[in-house]
């Protein structure tokens, strides 16, 4: 299977490409480091890079920006950065990698936890993160030739925790959140969110 992997340069984009190029074919993707580079922003960039790698059988998102701050005081700026980049970002990824996506293939985008576990400071994120979940399910139903989207949403990662300093005892280590990628891509799963939390 070959396998577009965006976002490959972060913690869980790296386990993730550990985990599916031992049976597939991965071409790693990074904003701003390695061979191949995108800025999901832009759509001239997503549609050059596609014209670059040609037809794939899958397309894995974990890139996407978003911003903590107060509601009353992150300014409207931050609200943006997670609708251009974490929610259109990956919106247009997939509208425009549709057409480079074989029969059968499946596309895996990145929303994450904050819109189920709730906590100060996080609103953004939430807001972005509940799109993205929003628009895999729906999005779905409009899908032919076989071809899948899933997202995959990550609580707080347990390499992330620690590289901010504070207890990662409640994280979920990055090599346990590629698993739920890999399961997207292998499975036949259509329009869901994979809840990727720790299990203890």
């Amino acid at each position: 299977m070959k396998i577009l992997a965006i976002g490959a340069n972060g913690i869980i984009g790296s386990a993730v490409v550990r985990l599916l190029q031992q049976d597939h074919e991965v071409i790693s993707v990074g904003h701003h480091q390695g061979g191949l580079t995108v800025d999901i922003e832009n759509t001239e960039s997503i549609t050059a890079l596609f014209e670059t790698v040609g037809k794939v059988d899958a397309i894995i998102c974990m890139a996407g920006n978003g911003e903590m701050g107060s509601l009353q005081t992150m300014p409207e700026s931050g609200f943006l950065t997670v609708l251009h980049n974490k929610v259109m970002g990956q919106v247009n990824l997939a509208r425009i990698g549709l057409a480079y996506l074989t029969e059968g293939g499946s596309i895996t985008l990145t929303s994450g936890q904050a819109a189920n576990i709730l906590m100060p400071n996080t609103s953004a994120i939430a807001m972005g993160v509940a799109a993205i979940d929003a628009f895999v399910a729906t999005a779905a139903l409009e899908l032919d030739s076989g071809k899948r989207i899933n997202a995959v949403s990550p609580s707080m990662v347990k390499e992330t925790m620690e590289q901010w300093g504070v207890d990662s005892s409640t994280g979920i280590p990055a090599n346990d959140v590629a698993l739920h990628y890999q399961a997207s891509i292998q499975g036949t799963d259509n329009g869901k969110t994979f809840n990727a939390i720790p299990s203890n």
